[in-house]
């Protein structure tokens, strides 16, 4: 499967709690996955390995830590870090379910 922006958000919708995503508007969640994006690809993350070693794996505290500064740092963005956690692990979900 490739990654679709919509079935992303939709599959996060489908495996938080309604409280959490209830919340927030596609727009919202969209500019969490764009900051996973940002965080990839600051961290060599997005780079092209030919071996298949696991040298560049997720440190998914790291990852939150910096949702969370990025969230902080966006006066628009509504959503808070406390919500941001279930989410990004249901976007990383998201993203495991593609290789299946």
């Amino acid at each position: 499967m490739e990654f679709d922006e919509s079935e992303a958000i939709k599959y996060m919708r489908q495996h938080v709690a309604e409280g959490v995503h209830s919340n927030y508007d596609d727009d919202e969640l969209l500019n969490l996955i764009d900051i996973v994006y940002d965080y990839y690809e600051q961290n060599g993350l997005l780079d092209i390995d030919l071996g298949d070693d696991d040298d560049d794996e997720l440190d998914v505290d790291d990852l939150l830590e910096y949702v969370g500064r990025m969230l902080r740092k966006d006066r628009g963005a509504k959503l808070t870090a406390e919500h941001a956690r279930p989410l990004v692990e249901a976007y990383l979900k998201y993203e495991e379910s593609l290789d299946e």
